[in-house]
């Protein structure tokens, strides 16, 4: 939904698998944290807070945003060109742009398949191409997705201050670790006092929680 709203390719909605695997836990050697793997500066920089209370690295809804404010830097910097946004994302602008100059002195071209890249960074946008393919026609390679509903799997619900995510679970009728895999941010089983005071609940049982929260 967020990629649609702002008129992005669909494709950069799987991104968070070649990055994560979709583990919101997701933590690498680099220090990269969340679905969107996030370096700490980065994070700063696109306003993801850490502190004692949570990693907003981690936080499904703030990561995203920053991620695909991001890409959205990226792509204009690089005139247009999604493959170079995209390597920028993995390698970092200023490596990428480095790359780019140094084809320019030796006048040859300055695609992304052109650069002299890591050999992560030159594998990181096929993959996500591979990945696009295989979703847009699984058949073809053999292969059999299971249907996802296209509609909400939570909603957002507000809690008007800092709540215990233990009483949430019980009050939402949810084991602990599912309500923490959609609420990953957390450093503690209490939500920051600064906020944000909402919690992300299983649209299934959303209505039951909101009367039980009331």
């Amino acid at each position: 939904d967020e990629v649609e709203a702002r008129g992005l390719p669909g494709e950069l909605a799987l991104l968070p698998v070649v990055e994560s695997a979709f583990n919101p836990f997701g933590y690498s050697r680099s220090h990269a944290a969340g679905l969107w793997q996030f370096i700490a500066p980065t994070g700063e920089r696109f306003g993801l807070r850490r502190n004692y209370w949570q990693d907003q690295r981690r936080d499904v809804l703030e990561s995203t945003r920053a991620a695909l404010e991001y890409l959205t830097q990226l792509y204009q910097r690089f005139n247009g060109d999604w493959f170079l946004a995209i390597a920028a994302y993995n390698y970092g602008s200023g490596n990428v742009q480095r790359a780019i100059n140094r084809n320019l002195v030796l006048r040859r071209p300055t695609d992304f398949f052109s650069l002299s890249l890591p050999a992560e960074t030159r594998a990181y946008v096929p993959k996500l191409i591979a990945l696009a393919r295989l979703v847009r026609d699984p058949g073809a390679y053999g292969l059999y997705v299971t249907p996802i509903p296209d509609a909400p799997y939570f909603r957002v619900v507000p809690t008007d201050g800092p709540v215990d995510l233990r009483l949430m679970a019980e009050l939402a009728g949810v084991d602990n670790e599912e309500l923490i895999a959609l609420n990953p941010a957390w450093n503690r089983w209490m939500s920051d006092p600064e906020g944000p005071h909402r919690m992300l609940i299983p649209e299934v049982v959303a209505d039951d929680f909101s009367t039980q929260l009331a």
